[in-house]
């Protein structure tokens, strides 16, 4: 009977500690927009800001870096951006704009959707929860 209080007891606990824990899906990406931003709404409800968001990132090929031979090579990630915050989804609508160079910090989404040939498909997206403008843009309008 002990031993099978003790392991009730571990058991409880474990169940405790894993409703207690803590987890984090956190994502922060500088880049340079790809198109201006569309708002979208359905159904009358929910209305997102979608923007698209270049991240580069360069690696050297050949020689060792410190004696700065080789070649620089290249990969660009595009990233779907949605703001759903509201007065951060109008800002973003009205002031971001193609090629303006933004700090966002946000979470990764993992969706799926029906697309119009009735295919179901999957869908990364970044929600936004702060957007940062390094270009000038605001001034610019």
């Amino acid at each position: 009977f002990q031993v099978l209080r003790q392991f009730v007891r571990h058991e409880s606990d474990t169940v405790s500690s894993l409703v207690l824990e803590r987890s984090m899906n956190r994502v922060q990406l500088l880049g340079r927009v790809g198109q201006d931003p569309v708002m979208r709404q359905v159904d009358g409800k929910n209305p997102v800001t979608i923007f698209s968001l270049a991240t580069n990132e360069m690696w050297r090929t050949g020689e060792s870096e410190v004696t700065q031979g080789g070649d620089i090579s290249q990969k660009t990630t595009w990233h779907r951006i949605s703001v759903f915050r509201p007065g951060l989804r109008d800002v973003t609508y009205q002031y971001v704009k193609k090629g303006a160079r933004l700090y966002v910090e946000g979470k990764i989404d993992y969706g799926e959707y029906t697309d119009k040939n009735n295919v179901r498909r999957q869908a990364t997206t970044i929600i936004a929860d702060n957007v940062i403008f390094l270009t000038d843009s605001i001034k610019e309008k």
